[in-house]
């Protein structure tokens, strides 16, 4: 996951946007900016449809390799440059899923759909909020929820008790719901 940065809110400057593009059109490595703003929502998307965090995370990645090998042909239209790689990654979805199964899913039905949006908005921003947790809280929580880790497996590993990695755990959820109820309002 991305570290560190905001989210784009509606109100915020394309033109900060726009300067972004441009500049890693002139120069690739100028892509990490739009890559670290960028990275919680099309995870988030992908991972809405596919389910599967490893298939999630290669088709993310592969989203973002397209997105490179193509900036230089991206045209500006003052549309979100997000919408754009919502595109990209819709299409690789449909591609994964046309190479798994024989049936055909269309998981593009909803890429416009508002609730969908906002669902993938505040999957985003808990990526963000579990990124910015203390390193012991964030690190079981990623190991339980994540992983799908054993309270006794976590605690092996940490060299703690069980005891100990519950209430790790208890307060990275509390700390999550008090962050989560300070972005609401």
């Amino acid at each position: 996951m991305a570290h560190g940065r905001p989210l784009l809110k509606a109100g915020d400057n394309s033109t900060d946007e726009r300067l972004l593009i441009e500049a890693a059109q002139r120069d690739p490595r100028r892509f990490a900016d739009l890559y670290e703003r960028n990275f919680e929502r099309v995870y988030a998307f992908i991972v809405r449809r596919v389910h599967k965090r490893e298939e999630a995370e290669d088709l993310t990645s592969e989203v973002f390799h397209q997105a490179l090998a193509n900036i230089e042909r991206f045209e500006w239209r003052d549309t979100p440059f997000v919408a754009w790689l919502y595109r990209m990654a819709a299409n690789a979805i449909v591609d994964h899923w046309q190479s798994v199964s024989k049936e055909q899913v269309d998981p593009r039905r909803d890429a416009a759909d508002p609730s969908s949006l906002d669902e993938i908005e505040q999957r985003a921003m808990l990526f963000q909020l579990v990124d910015s947790l203390p390193a012991d809280q964030r690190h079981v929580i990623m190991r339980r929820f994540v992983e799908q880790r054993s309270t006794r497996e976590i605690a092996e590993e940490l060299g703690r008790s069980e005891g100990a990695v519950k209430q790790l755990q208890f307060r990275a959820i509390e700390n999550l719901r008090e962050r989560m109820g300070g972005t609401r309002g």
